[in-house]
């Protein structure tokens, strides 16, 4: 049986790329609700852009996630 490396290693780099992408992405919506926590003490527009960005960072989370499973589960399709 011969296993071929390359793809595996092209999985494997593939993986971890989506993984360190999605956590950063995720940790853009946890900045987003630290503005918004951040407004409340200084009043301005933070607030509204803080929302914002949260709610898009983990929608796209959301959307990553759900699109893995949706790949993963044969059901699915």
């Amino acid at each position: 049986m011969h296993l071929d490396w390359t793809a595996l290693g092209q999985v494997a780099a593939v993986s971890i790329g989506v993984t360190v992408a999605v956590v950063a992405v995720f940790a853009l919506g946890v900045l987003g609700l630290a503005r918004v926590e951040g407004s409340r003490e200084h009043p301005g527009a933070g607030r509204a852009l803080g929302i914002t960005q949260a709610g898009l960072c983990f929608l796209a989370c959301v959307a990553v996630v759900a699109y893995g499973l949706y790949l993963i589960v044969p059901q699915f399709h």
